[in-house]
């Protein structure tokens, strides 16, 4: 038997799948650790992670996978990689981290990214990087350069967090143009490295890492990690992306028109365009897709809500800690749509791109003592981040998308029966589930990058579509009346 093996660095864990390359059957899949992983914050709006740590639960989930199917060293064939985007990974000569990775959900770099904005020019940006600097990996470099100097002095490579992880495994230091876009290092009218940030940021050009394609021979598992892995020294790393734009390819959302949608710690929907298009606002963003080609191309549009999941990790951990998640979504099913007044709007987690990059953080509004109760409150966090996203799906259309089939993978918030539905009578798409996700999607993309699979089509043998959800008459109105109460509230908040 042959396998694929796709690894997932996320942050609150690290996932391993092992897909069977003939059949694209599910072999096998692993996670660790088997709680969240801790997100340390200093400071409000600061949020980091210790690379070695995912490495080390990324050896935990695989020995966990190797519990499961009991495969041989050299049965493995190709590995894919997705990760956590817009993270920031320092490395000095030796290849070890130099401080903790800034993630993606830490919002101390925005005064850099606006500053630079209004610098280069609001046109110049948006035409060349289809985006603000932002908050974006870049940002933060420059954040480092001017906090922590010394530190600064010692990069040899900055990376982002899948880079790092095929450091681990192959020895080499590499990154793909994919990669560089999210970080806000790619110039789309020059077709080279975003040069005139760089020099406003005054950081050498010398520490970005060399590229190479995102499909394809990224470098060979070394000794050490294959002895490590229990794998077979010079398997290739065939693929490396981005978390969503890799949520996006495991749901073979790869041509115009075509959106994918995901639920985990944070929220995204992805869509794909052919056109270099951007938000004014740069409330969402748009980035170099994985199935972009010098002939076809091939953008991704994300919008991005920080407190989704994580929204809902704090209500369960503060004050439903009683309640498995799926006893959290009886709760919830049984309140009313609306959830009788009461608003949650979750914004907890640091500054948020569909608000132009303010940290409005989380409120609860509406509570009365005599009505509302824990099922309540589980109802109105969940619609509060099906109307987040819906608010950002409205910046989408208003950019020329068209948004009527949503694909998701059958899992995190998509289990609960309120999030899917409200999710379909909000923004009036039908919305499919699949048997898939981001370590299985990595797994599927390292057949093609390494060349067993020949097209796209056929990556996606094994993948199954579990629901389908469309909008109900009787409950659509009911639901955009609230939705719409919401964002009139929101609109007080903001201002």
């Amino acid at each position: 038997m042959k396998y694929l093996l796709g690894l997932d660095i996320g942050s609150s864990s690290i996932k391993a799948a092992l897909v069977e390359a003939s059949t694209g059957k599910i072999a096998g899949t692993a996670f660790s650790p088997s709680s969240e992983m801790e997100i340390i914050s200093v400071k409000p709006g600061f949020a980091e992670q210790d690379p070695e740590r995912w490495w080390q639960e990324l050896l935990n989930a695989v020995n966990k996978l190797r519990l499961q199917v009991s495969y041989k060293p050299d049965e493995i064939i190709a590995i894919g990689i997705s990760y956590q985007m817009h993270g920031l990974v320092c490395v000095d000569k030796n290849q070890k981290p130099l401080r903790p990775s800034i993630i993606w959900c830490d919002s101390r770099a925005v005064a850099y990214g606006d500053q630079a904005f209004e610098a280069l020019g609001e046109e110049f940006c948006l035409q060349h990087y289809l985006n603000s600097p932002g908050n974006f990996t870049l940002s933060k470099l420059k954040w480092v350069k001017e906090n922590e100097p010394k530190i600064y002095e010692q990069i040899d490579k900055l990376m982002l967090p899948g880079d790092y992880i095929a450091l681990k495994l192959t020895g080499q230091i590499a990154t793909t143009i994919s990669g560089l876009s999210e970080g806000i290092g790619w110039d789309y009218q020059e077709n080279t490295i975003a040069q005139k940030l760089l020099d406003y940021y005054q950081i050498d050009k010398s520490l970005l890492s060399p590229l190479v394609p995102s499909f394809g021979d990224q470098g060979r598992v070394n000794k050490e990690a294959a002895a490590i892995l229990g794998i077979k020294e010079g398997v290739p790393v065939s693929y490396r992306a981005g978390d969503q734009p890799n949520n996006a390819f495991s749901l073979n959302v790869l041509q115009p028109g075509e959106i994918a949608a995901t639920a985990g710690t944070s929220g995204v929907v992805y869509g794909v365009t052919d056109k270099a298009s951007y938000d004014p606002q740069s409330r969402v963003n748009a980035f170099v897709h994985v199935s972009n080609t010098d002939i076809h191309k091939r953008y991704g549009v994300l919008l991005c809500v920080n407190g989704t999941g994580i929204l809902n990790s704090w209500l369960r951990k503060n004050f439903l800690s009683d309640l498995s998640y799926p006893q959290i979504n009886e709760e919830a099913a049984k309140i009313a749509i609306g959830s009788e007044g009461l608003q949650f709007f979750p914004f907890g987690n640091g500054a948020e791109r569909i608000l132009a990059n303010k940290n409005i953080t989380a409120n609860l509004k509406g509570l009365q003592f005599n009505t509302h109760h824990r099922g309540h409150m589980a109802r109105a966090a969940q619609e509060g981040i099906v109307f987040a996203l819906n608010y950002g799906m409205e910046i989408m259309q208003e950019m020329g998308m068209s948004l009527q089939t949503i694909r998701a993978g059958h899992a995190n918030m998509f289990l609960s029966e309120v999030f899917a539905s409200t999710f379909s009578n909000v923004s009036n798409c039908v919305i499919e589930l699949y048997n898939t996700d981001g370590a299985v999607g990595a797994a599927r993309a390292a057949g093609f990058g390494a060349g067993y699979y020949k097209s796209f089509p056929e990556c996606f043998q094994g993948m199954e579509i579990i629901k389908r959800i469309e909008p109900e008459k009787n409950a659509k109105q009911q639901t955009l009346d609230a939705y719409q109460n919401w964002k009139n509230e929101l609109s007080t908040l903001i201002k």
